[in-house]
Protein backbone atom coordinates (compact mmCIF):
# COMPACT_ATOMS: atom_id res chain seq x y z
CA UNK A 1 0.00 0.00 0.00
CA UNK A 2 2.83 2.38 0.85
CA UNK A 3 4.60 1.66 -2.44
CA UNK A 4 1.35 2.18 -4.35
CA UNK A 5 0.78 5.48 -2.58
CA UNK A 6 4.27 6.66 -3.47
CA UNK A 7 3.76 5.67 -7.08
CA UNK A 8 0.49 7.58 -7.27
CA UNK A 9 2.01 10.66 -5.67
CA UNK A 10 5.01 10.76 -7.95
CA UNK A 11 2.95 10.09 -11.07
CA UNK A 12 0.43 12.85 -10.30
CA UNK A 13 3.09 15.27 -9.17
CA UNK A 14 5.03 14.75 -12.38
CA UNK A 15 1.83 15.24 -14.33
CA UNK A 16 1.27 18.55 -12.56
CA UNK A 17 4.80 19.70 -13.37
CA UNK A 18 4.67 18.52 -16.98
CA UNK A 19 1.36 20.25 -17.67
CA UNK A 20 2.58 23.48 -16.03
CA UNK A 21 5.75 23.42 -18.10
CA UNK A 22 3.73 22.63 -21.22
CA UNK A 23 1.46 25.60 -20.63
CA UNK A 24 4.44 27.92 -20.21
CA UNK A 25 5.81 26.64 -23.55
CA UNK A 26 2.50 27.10 -25.29
CA UNK A 27 1.67 23.40 -25.48
CA UNK A 28 -2.02 22.64 -25.49
CA UNK A 29 -3.94 19.73 -24.12
CA UNK A 30 -4.82 20.85 -20.60
CA UNK A 31 -8.29 19.79 -19.46
CA UNK A 32 -11.19 22.17 -19.93
CA UNK A 33 -13.28 23.38 -16.99
CA UNK A 34 -17.04 23.77 -16.90
CA UNK A 35 -18.03 27.42 -16.66
CA UNK A 36 -21.38 26.89 -15.00
CA UNK A 37 -22.04 29.10 -12.01
CA UNK A 38 -22.36 27.22 -8.75
CA UNK A 39 -20.36 24.23 -9.91
CA UNK A 40 -20.48 21.41 -7.37
CA UNK A 41 -17.24 19.87 -6.13
CA UNK A 42 -18.38 16.45 -7.23
CA UNK A 43 -17.00 17.54 -10.61
CA UNK A 44 -13.35 18.01 -9.83
CA UNK A 45 -11.62 21.19 -10.97
CA UNK A 46 -7.93 20.43 -11.44
CA UNK A 47 -5.46 23.09 -10.24
CA UNK A 48 -3.72 23.27 -13.61
CA UNK A 49 -6.91 23.72 -15.66
CA UNK A 50 -6.71 27.40 -16.53
CA UNK A 51 -6.75 29.44 -19.68
CA UNK A 52 -4.13 31.95 -18.57
CA UNK A 53 -0.40 31.27 -18.84
CA UNK A 54 1.38 30.31 -15.64
CA UNK A 55 4.63 31.65 -14.29
CA UNK A 56 7.60 29.45 -13.63
CA UNK A 57 7.37 28.14 -10.07
CA UNK A 58 9.97 29.52 -7.68
CA UNK A 59 9.68 26.57 -5.31
CA UNK A 60 11.77 23.42 -5.50
CA UNK A 61 11.58 19.74 -4.63
CA UNK A 62 13.22 18.80 -1.34
CA UNK A 63 14.58 15.35 -0.66
CA UNK A 64 13.25 13.41 2.28
CA UNK A 65 16.77 13.31 3.72
CA UNK A 66 16.86 17.14 3.75
CA UNK A 67 13.64 17.65 5.67
CA UNK A 68 14.24 14.63 7.92
CA UNK A 69 17.58 16.06 8.98
CA UNK A 70 16.20 19.59 9.28
CA UNK A 71 13.46 18.48 11.68
CA UNK A 72 15.73 16.11 13.61
CA UNK A 73 13.78 13.13 12.34
CA UNK A 74 10.41 14.89 12.85
CA UNK A 75 11.17 14.99 16.56
CA UNK A 76 8.24 15.82 18.82
CA UNK A 77 10.15 18.79 20.23
CA UNK A 78 9.92 20.35 16.77
CA UNK A 79 6.17 19.80 16.41
CA UNK A 80 4.58 23.26 16.35
CA UNK A 81 1.07 22.43 15.20
CA UNK A 82 -1.33 19.57 14.64
CA UNK A 83 -4.80 19.41 13.12
CA UNK A 84 -7.19 16.99 11.52
CA UNK A 85 -5.35 17.19 8.20
CA UNK A 86 -1.67 17.86 8.92
CA UNK A 87 1.23 18.16 11.32
CA UNK A 88 3.67 21.08 11.15
CA UNK A 89 7.30 20.82 12.24
CA UNK A 90 9.98 23.43 12.68
CA UNK A 91 13.21 22.67 10.87
CA UNK A 92 16.61 24.17 10.09
CA UNK A 93 18.28 23.55 6.74
CA UNK A 94 22.06 23.14 6.38
CA UNK A 95 22.40 26.77 5.24
CA UNK A 96 20.68 27.93 8.43
CA UNK A 97 17.31 28.77 6.92
CA UNK A 98 14.46 28.03 9.31
CA UNK A 99 11.53 26.26 7.69
CA UNK A 100 8.08 24.91 8.52
CA UNK A 101 7.37 21.42 7.19
CA UNK A 102 3.70 20.58 6.78
CA UNK A 103 3.13 16.82 6.60
CA UNK A 104 -0.29 15.67 5.47
CA UNK A 105 -1.77 13.13 7.87
CA UNK A 106 -5.48 12.88 7.05
CA UNK A 107 -6.40 9.24 7.61
CA UNK A 108 -8.63 8.75 4.57
CA UNK A 109 -7.72 6.92 1.38
CA UNK A 110 -4.32 7.39 -0.23
CA UNK A 111 -6.06 8.79 -3.30
CA UNK A 112 -7.87 11.44 -1.27
CA UNK A 113 -4.68 12.36 0.56
CA UNK A 114 -2.91 12.78 -2.77
CA UNK A 115 -5.77 14.88 -4.13
CA UNK A 116 -5.64 17.18 -1.09
CA UNK A 117 -1.89 17.58 -1.53
CA UNK A 118 -2.11 18.40 -5.23
CA UNK A 119 -4.99 20.81 -4.68
CA UNK A 120 -3.11 22.78 -2.03
CA UNK A 121 0.10 22.69 -4.05
CA UNK A 122 -1.72 23.87 -7.16
CA UNK A 123 -3.39 26.67 -5.20
CA UNK A 124 -0.39 28.16 -3.44
CA UNK A 125 2.36 27.25 -5.88
CA UNK A 126 1.98 30.46 -7.90
CA UNK A 127 0.96 32.80 -5.06
CA UNK A 128 3.39 35.67 -4.48
CA UNK A 129 2.44 38.50 -2.12
CA UNK A 130 4.04 39.96 1.05
CA UNK A 131 0.88 39.19 3.00
CA UNK A 132 0.46 35.58 1.87
CA UNK A 133 2.68 32.78 3.16
CA UNK A 134 5.00 31.72 0.32
CA UNK A 135 5.72 28.12 -0.61
CA UNK A 136 9.42 27.14 -0.59
CA UNK A 137 8.88 23.67 -1.98
CA UNK A 138 7.56 20.19 -1.43
CA UNK A 139 8.67 16.62 -0.83
CA UNK A 140 6.85 13.52 -2.08
CA UNK A 141 9.26 10.90 -0.76
CA UNK A 142 7.84 8.50 1.89
CA UNK A 143 4.99 10.93 2.54
CA UNK A 144 3.54 14.22 1.28
CA UNK A 145 5.11 17.44 2.59
CA UNK A 146 4.85 21.17 1.91
CA UNK A 147 7.70 23.45 3.00
CA UNK A 148 7.36 27.12 3.98
CA UNK A 149 9.37 29.82 5.67
CA UNK A 150 9.07 29.51 9.43
CA UNK A 151 7.23 32.41 11.08
CA UNK A 152 9.12 33.08 14.28
CA UNK A 153 6.40 35.33 15.71
CA UNK A 154 3.77 32.61 15.44
CA UNK A 155 0.15 33.38 14.64
CA UNK A 156 -2.02 36.39 15.41
CA UNK A 157 -4.05 34.12 17.69
CA UNK A 158 -1.05 33.02 19.75
CA UNK A 159 0.06 36.64 20.19
CA UNK A 160 -3.40 38.00 20.86
CA UNK A 161 -4.54 35.40 23.38
CA UNK A 162 -1.34 34.57 25.27
CA UNK A 163 -2.13 35.57 28.83
CA UNK A 164 1.56 35.35 29.75
CA UNK A 165 2.47 38.17 27.36
CA UNK A 166 1.59 41.88 27.42
CA UNK A 167 -1.45 42.79 25.32
CA UNK A 168 -0.75 43.36 21.64
CA UNK A 169 -0.41 47.10 21.01
CA UNK A 170 -3.17 48.85 19.08
CA UNK A 171 -0.75 50.02 16.38
CA UNK A 172 0.21 46.41 15.68
CA UNK A 173 -3.42 45.33 15.60
CA UNK A 174 -4.34 47.97 13.05
CA UNK A 175 -1.33 47.13 10.89
CA UNK A 176 -2.24 43.44 10.99
CA UNK A 177 -5.81 44.25 9.96
CA UNK A 178 -4.60 46.32 7.00
CA UNK A 179 -1.98 43.76 5.92
CA UNK A 180 -4.44 40.88 6.11
CA UNK A 181 -6.91 42.88 4.01
CA UNK A 182 -4.22 43.45 1.37
CA UNK A 183 -3.41 39.72 1.29
CA UNK A 184 -7.05 38.73 0.99
CA UNK A 185 -7.61 41.32 -1.74
CA UNK A 186 -4.71 39.78 -3.64
CA UNK A 187 -6.20 36.29 -3.37
CA UNK A 188 -9.55 37.54 -4.67
CA UNK A 189 -8.39 40.02 -7.33
CA UNK A 190 -4.65 39.78 -7.95
CA UNK A 191 -4.06 36.08 -8.51
CA UNK A 192 -4.02 34.30 -11.85
CA UNK A 193 -7.36 32.89 -10.72
CA UNK A 194 -9.48 33.85 -7.75
CA UNK A 195 -8.75 31.93 -4.56
CA UNK A 196 -11.37 31.59 -1.82
CA UNK A 197 -9.52 30.74 1.39
CA UNK A 198 -12.55 29.47 3.39
CA UNK A 199 -10.78 29.57 6.76
CA UNK A 200 -9.68 33.14 7.49
CA UNK A 201 -9.08 33.40 11.23
CA UNK A 202 -6.45 34.60 13.68
CA UNK A 203 -4.68 31.24 13.96
CA UNK A 204 -4.22 31.16 10.16
CA UNK A 205 -2.58 34.58 9.99
CA UNK A 206 1.14 34.25 10.70
CA UNK A 207 3.49 37.06 11.68
CA UNK A 208 6.96 37.76 10.32
CA UNK A 209 9.76 39.12 12.46
CA UNK A 210 8.46 42.63 11.72
CA UNK A 211 4.88 41.63 12.60
CA UNK A 212 3.84 41.66 8.95
CA UNK A 213 0.77 39.39 8.62
CA UNK A 214 0.77 36.50 6.17
CA UNK A 215 -2.31 34.46 5.30
CA UNK A 216 -1.51 30.76 5.66
CA UNK A 217 -3.06 27.28 5.61
CA UNK A 218 -4.70 26.76 2.23
CA UNK A 219 -5.95 23.27 3.03
CA UNK A 220 -9.57 24.35 2.50
CA UNK A 221 -8.98 26.87 -0.29
CA UNK A 222 -10.96 26.67 -3.52
CA UNK A 223 -10.47 28.06 -7.01
CA UNK A 224 -13.21 30.30 -8.38
CA UNK A 225 -12.88 30.78 -12.16
CA UNK A 226 -13.80 34.19 -13.52
CA UNK A 227 -16.80 32.70 -15.37
CA UNK A 228 -18.38 31.52 -12.11
CA UNK A 229 -20.30 33.71 -9.69
CA UNK A 230 -19.92 31.14 -6.91
CA UNK A 231 -19.50 27.43 -6.31
CA UNK A 232 -21.17 24.87 -4.06
CA UNK A 233 -18.94 22.75 -1.87
CA UNK A 234 -19.41 19.76 0.40
CA UNK A 235 -18.70 18.91 3.12
CA UNK A 236 -18.91 22.25 4.90
CA UNK A 237 -15.60 22.78 6.69
CA UNK A 238 -14.10 25.67 8.59
CA UNK A 239 -14.34 27.21 12.05
CA UNK A 240 -17.58 27.86 13.91
CA UNK A 241 -18.06 31.52 14.65
CA UNK A 242 -16.40 32.46 11.35
CA UNK A 243 -18.70 30.77 8.82
CA UNK A 244 -20.84 32.95 6.58
CA UNK A 245 -24.58 32.10 6.66
CA UNK A 246 -24.82 31.13 2.99
CA UNK A 247 -21.88 28.77 3.39
CA UNK A 248 -22.94 27.35 6.74
CA UNK A 249 -26.48 26.62 5.56
CA UNK A 250 -26.13 25.96 1.82
CA UNK A 251 -22.44 25.35 1.06
CA UNK A 252 -22.28 28.41 -1.22
CA UNK A 253 -18.76 29.83 -1.58
CA UNK A 254 -17.53 33.06 -3.18
CA UNK A 255 -15.41 36.07 -2.18
CA UNK A 256 -18.02 37.23 0.31
CA UNK A 257 -17.46 34.01 2.30
CA UNK A 258 -13.96 35.27 3.15
CA UNK A 259 -15.23 38.81 3.67
CA UNK A 260 -17.56 37.58 6.41
CA UNK A 261 -14.71 35.73 8.15
CA UNK A 262 -12.52 38.83 7.83
CA UNK A 263 -15.20 40.81 9.67
CA UNK A 264 -15.08 38.31 12.53
CA UNK A 265 -11.27 38.55 12.43
CA UNK A 266 -11.49 42.34 12.84
CA UNK A 267 -13.74 41.94 15.88
CA UNK A 268 -11.26 39.47 17.35
CA UNK A 269 -8.38 41.91 16.87
CA UNK A 270 -10.37 44.76 18.41
CA UNK A 271 -11.74 42.86 21.38
CA UNK A 272 -9.11 40.22 22.10
CA UNK A 273 -11.95 37.68 22.28
CA UNK A 274 -12.01 34.37 20.39
CA UNK A 275 -14.73 33.68 17.76
CA UNK A 276 -16.30 31.22 20.18
CA UNK A 277 -15.38 31.31 23.87
CA UNK A 278 -15.21 28.51 26.41
CA UNK A 279 -18.92 28.78 27.17
CA UNK A 280 -19.81 28.48 23.44
CA UNK A 281 -20.77 32.16 23.27
CA UNK A 282 -20.01 33.56 19.83
CA UNK A 283 -18.09 36.77 19.33
CA UNK A 284 -20.73 37.88 16.83
CA UNK A 285 -23.65 37.62 19.24
CA UNK A 286 -21.62 39.47 21.90
CA UNK A 287 -20.47 42.27 19.59
CA UNK A 288 -23.59 42.97 17.53
CA UNK A 289 -25.51 44.91 20.24
CA UNK A 290 -22.54 47.27 20.71
CA UNK A 291 -22.20 47.74 16.97
CA UNK A 292 -25.94 48.44 16.62
CA UNK A 293 -25.96 50.95 19.49
CA UNK A 294 -22.74 52.66 18.45
CA UNK A 295 -21.09 51.75 21.76
CA UNK A 296 -17.89 50.76 19.98
CA UNK A 297 -15.58 51.60 22.88
CA UNK A 298 -17.10 48.67 24.78
CA UNK A 299 -15.72 46.39 22.05
CA UNK A 300 -12.10 47.30 22.76
CA UNK A 301 -9.86 44.81 24.57
CA UNK A 302 -9.98 45.94 28.22
CA UNK A 303 -6.26 45.23 28.56
CA UNK A 304 -5.56 48.17 26.25
CA UNK A 305 -7.36 50.54 28.62
CA UNK A 306 -7.40 53.85 26.69
CA UNK A 307 -4.33 53.17 24.57
CA UNK A 308 -5.91 53.10 21.10
CA UNK A 309 -6.73 55.47 18.25
CA UNK A 310 -10.40 56.42 18.25
CA UNK A 311 -10.47 57.26 14.54
CA UNK A 312 -9.00 53.89 13.64
CA UNK A 313 -11.42 52.15 16.01
CA UNK A 314 -14.37 53.80 14.23
CA UNK A 315 -12.98 52.71 10.89
CA UNK A 316 -12.38 49.07 11.92
CA UNK A 317 -15.73 48.66 13.65
CA UNK A 318 -17.58 50.19 10.69
CA UNK A 319 -15.83 47.82 8.28
CA UNK A 320 -16.49 44.85 10.58
CA UNK A 321 -20.18 45.73 10.79
CA UNK A 322 -20.39 45.70 6.97
CA UNK A 323 -18.43 42.45 6.56
CA UNK A 324 -20.57 40.40 8.97
CA UNK A 325 -23.88 41.21 7.32
CA UNK A 326 -26.02 38.12 6.86
CA UNK A 327 -26.81 38.91 3.23
CA UNK A 328 -23.70 38.47 1.10
CA UNK A 329 -24.79 41.05 -1.48
CA UNK A 330 -24.69 43.79 1.18
CA UNK A 331 -21.14 43.02 2.29
CA UNK A 332 -18.30 45.02 0.74
CA UNK A 333 -15.73 43.47 -1.56
CA UNK A 334 -12.13 43.41 -0.38
CA UNK A 335 -11.46 46.25 -2.84
CA UNK A 336 -14.00 48.36 -0.97
CA UNK A 337 -12.60 47.23 2.38
CA UNK A 338 -9.14 48.45 1.34
CA UNK A 339 -10.61 51.77 0.20
CA UNK A 340 -12.14 52.24 3.63
CA UNK A 341 -8.93 51.18 5.39
CA UNK A 342 -6.24 52.89 3.39
CA UNK A 343 -7.49 55.51 0.95
CA UNK A 344 -9.11 57.85 3.41
CA UNK A 345 -12.55 57.32 1.92
CA UNK A 346 -15.28 58.87 3.99
CA UNK A 347 -17.32 56.29 5.84
CA UNK A 348 -20.65 57.30 4.35
CA UNK A 349 -23.37 55.59 6.34
CA UNK A 350 -26.05 56.24 3.68
CA UNK A 351 -24.02 54.50 0.98
CA UNK A 352 -24.11 51.26 2.96
CA UNK A 353 -27.58 51.55 4.48
CA UNK A 354 -29.69 48.42 3.99
CA UNK A 355 -33.48 48.21 3.49
CA UNK A 356 -35.39 47.50 6.70
CA UNK A 357 -36.27 43.94 5.67
CA UNK A 358 -32.58 43.20 5.08
CA UNK A 359 -31.69 44.65 8.47
CA UNK A 360 -34.19 42.30 10.12
CA UNK A 361 -32.57 39.29 8.43
CA UNK A 362 -29.17 40.58 9.43
CA UNK A 363 -30.21 40.67 13.09
CA UNK A 364 -31.36 37.05 12.89
CA UNK A 365 -27.89 35.65 12.18
CA UNK A 366 -25.75 35.32 15.29
CA UNK A 367 -24.42 31.79 15.94
CA UNK A 368 -26.12 31.73 19.33
CA UNK A 369 -26.92 28.03 19.39
CA UNK A 370 -23.51 26.34 19.36
CA UNK A 371 -23.72 24.01 22.33
CA UNK A 372 -24.38 20.87 20.30
CA UNK A 373 -22.26 21.79 17.29
CA UNK A 374 -18.86 22.96 18.47
CA UNK A 375 -17.32 19.48 18.35
CA UNK A 376 -18.58 18.46 14.91
CA UNK A 377 -16.11 17.83 12.05
CA UNK A 378 -16.91 21.12 10.34
CA UNK A 379 -15.62 23.03 13.35
CA UNK A 380 -12.03 21.98 12.77
CA UNK A 381 -9.78 23.51 10.14
CA UNK A 382 -7.05 21.76 8.22
CA UNK A 383 -4.28 22.74 10.64
CA UNK A 384 -4.79 24.33 14.04
CA UNK A 385 -1.31 25.63 14.51
CA UNK A 386 0.92 28.68 14.69
CA UNK A 387 2.51 27.68 11.41
CA UNK A 388 1.41 26.83 7.92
Amino acid sequence: MRQRQLFLSRRSFRRLLSVSIGRRRGVGGSPEVSTSAGQDDSKSMEPWADKKPTQKPSWRCFSYEEIHKATDGFHQDNLVGRGGYAEVYRGVLEDGQVIAVKRLTRASTDEQKEKDFLQELGTIGHVRHPNVSALLGCCIDRDLHLIFDFSSRGSVSSNLHDERSPPMAWKLRYGIAAGTARGLHYLHKGCRRRIIHRDIKASNILLTTNFEPQISDFGLAKWLPSEWTHRAVAPIEGTFGCLAPEYFMHGIVDEKTDVFAFGVFLLEIISGRKPVDGSHKSLLSWAKPYLSDGAIQKLVDTRLEQDYDMGQLKRLTFIASLCIRATAAWRPSMTEVLELLEDGEEMLQDRWKMPEEEEEENEFWGFDDLDDECDTPSSSSSTRSSQQ
